[in-house]
């Protein structure tokens, strides 16, 4: 899946030493099926230079505003003319400085300001640099004007300090540019989310949990957040990356056990929409041992269950009403061998949720694809097999419009 298919993106490069992360980008940006444009101001020719860009974008680099190879020779009109956004990665406090006063002396600065599509910057400067009054003003002054600001984020900078004013990675920059030419059909929205599996410990050393990757649940957070919801995710023990941390739009706990997982939930439960895309354990242990239990030949430990709590159920007791509507509107999901949509829509009534969502085959446990079948008071509708991450967008589509 390509979520940048057909967008054209002017790379803008100016000055400093994170110029070269930019080439990671401009073949980011373009496996997922962008056309790269790069301009580069002088400075930025001092730490990268165009022959890279070019050869990466394969289209030529554009240095000056007096580039004669551009017919009306107004290059800071036509490259923007076609352009979906104009993306500067590294934006210097320099150059952020001359944009929010309106300030256009060279080609790329030119370019913004005679723009008619969306501007974004990925900041990249010293600490001290990002956080002077002067560069503060800046940022304000460009957030006012609907300029969009990727970053910064706090790390080891190339001068030897750490903190605030490292520009984001080319992958973290990918990804909220992806986010900024989606719908934000949730803004304003609050969605929770649980996902992946939980560990019902038997003892310090053994526990019992499922085949859950968590993949699904996570897609679900990217694309709410995506369509502008602030998102809580919820995760039971995986190794996935939490997506979009920069934005500040997504909360994480870690969670382990299916207690410990409805106790979070209940907490967090005053929002629009909830997605129990967990693959939470049905039972746990009624006494786990203390200590390791130790083989004896072969016999097998009596080990008692008992019934862990169910949190979709609890949450969908707990709806509230607001401007008529009840909240949160609760999605439920469902994983079954055998007569899945009988079981899925039995289990929708048992929970009396307005929705539960369908795996379709096991096979799709740690897969990068899945499909999905949505059941509603209504109706079934099935999503047919493509990345987890396009089915989450096209679940959320679904979900907003019930909302």
């Amino acid at each position: 899946m390509q979520s940048l298919l057909n967008k054209k993106i002017v790379l803008g490069l100016s000055g400093g030493i994170a110029a070269y992360k930019a080439p990671e980008l401009a073949r980011q940006l373009i496996q997922e099926g962008a056309s790269v444009q790069a301009v580069m101001t002088e400075a930025a020719q001092q730490f990268g230079t165009a022959v890279t860009m070019q050869a990466l974008t394969g289209n030529p680099v554009y240095l000056s505003q007096w580039d004669s190879t551009i017919p009306n020779n107004m290059a800071h009109i036509e490259l923007s003319r076609s352009a979906d956004a104009i993306l500067i990665a590294p934006a210097s406090a320099d150059l952020m400085a001359k944009l929010s006063l309106g300030l256009a002396d060279d080609l790329l600065s030119t370019l913004c300001l005679a723009r008619d599509c969306p501007l974004l910057l990925a900041p990249a400067m010293n600490k001290q640099m990002w956080e002077h009054a002067a560069t503060q003003r800046s940022a304000k002054r460009l957030s006012e004007d609907g300029v969009a600001l990727l970053g910064p984020a706090s790390g080891f900078q190339a001068c030897g300090e750490v903190g605030m004013g490292r520009m984001l990675e080319p992958a973290e920059i990918t990804e909220q540019v992806i986010a900024f030419f989606q719908q934000k059909i949730l803004a304003g929205k609050k969605v929770v989310i649980t996902a992946g599996p939980t560990f019902e410990a038997i003892d310090p050393m053994r526990g019992i949990t499922n085949h859950s990757s968590g993949k699904m649940g996570f897609a679900i957070a990217r694309a709410a957040v995506e369509a502008g919801a602030q998102v809580h995710l919820i995760a039971g023990p995986c190794e996935l990356e939490t997506p979009l941390l920069a934005t500040g739009q997504i909360t994480r706990t870690n969670v382990v056990s299916a207690k410990e997982m409805h106790s979070t939930a209940l907490s967090v439960s005053d929002c629009d929409i909830f997605f129990a895309a967990a693959a939470v354990a049905d039972w746990g242990i009624a006494q786990p041992a203390k200590e390791k239990i130790k083989r004896q030949g072969n016999q097998a430990p009596n080990i008692e269950f008992v019934a862990n709590p169910d949190i979709l159920l609890d949450i969908a007791k707990a709806v509230k009403t607001k401007a008529g509507k009840p909240y949160p509107y609760c999605v439920g999901f469902a994983a079954e061998s055998t007569d899945l949509e009988k079981h899925a829509n039995e289990k929708r009534k048992r929970k009396n949720i307005p929705m539960i969502v369908g795996n379709i085959g096991p096979e799709t446990f740690g897969s990068d694809l899945n499909q999905l079948l949505v059941i509603d008071a209504n109706s079934s509708k099935k999503i047919a097999t493509a990345e987890k991450l396009q089915l989450a967008r096209q679940l959320i589509q679904l979900v907003a419009k019930k909302i």
